[in-house]
């Protein structure tokens, strides 16, 4: 059993089951959601994933068609993310676990990149392609 919440303490949850392997994600969408270099996520199960306190305290944003970000109303920490794409999956924020991360390793082999273009929208690079400046050099 794993469990987590908010930074306020008001939403809290739990996960009955093993969470996946860490998976760090450096597009843009992802930071400005995590206010950081990056988002640690870490794939469960939808039907894992139970509420404990604080539903009416949930906010959820369509942050791109299909990707949906829930956080808390009252401090705004992210909680997770899900994709209509895959609905029996949430993107647990690694960060909002209530136990040591020391067990957390993230998988190198899963992370995203995107670049902003001029005039808006995004590119989304393969993992293997690396991180790339806007002039598309690495």
């Amino acid at each position: 059993m794993h469990v987590g919440g908010c930074a306020c303490g008001g939403v809290r949850f739990e996960i009955d089951g093993d969470l996946g392997p860490i998976q760090l994600c450096h597009c843009s969408i992802c930071r400005k959601s995590n206010g950081s270099a990056f988002a640690a996520n870490m794939p469960t199960p939808a039907a894992a994933f139970r509420l404990t306190a604080g539903a009416d305290l949930l906010r959820e944003f369509e942050t791109s068609p299909g990707k949906h970000r829930t956080f808390c109303g009252t401090c705004g920490s992210p909680i997770h993310s899900r994709a209509d794409a895959f609905p029996a999956t949430l993107r647990i924020r690694a960060g909002a676990q209530y136990v040591s991360t020391d067990y957390m390793r993230p998988d190198p082999r899963l992370s995203a990149y995107s670049v902003a273009l001029p005039g808006g929208g995004v590119a989304r690079l393969r993992p293997a392609d690396g991180p790339r400046t806007a002039a598309g050099r690495p």
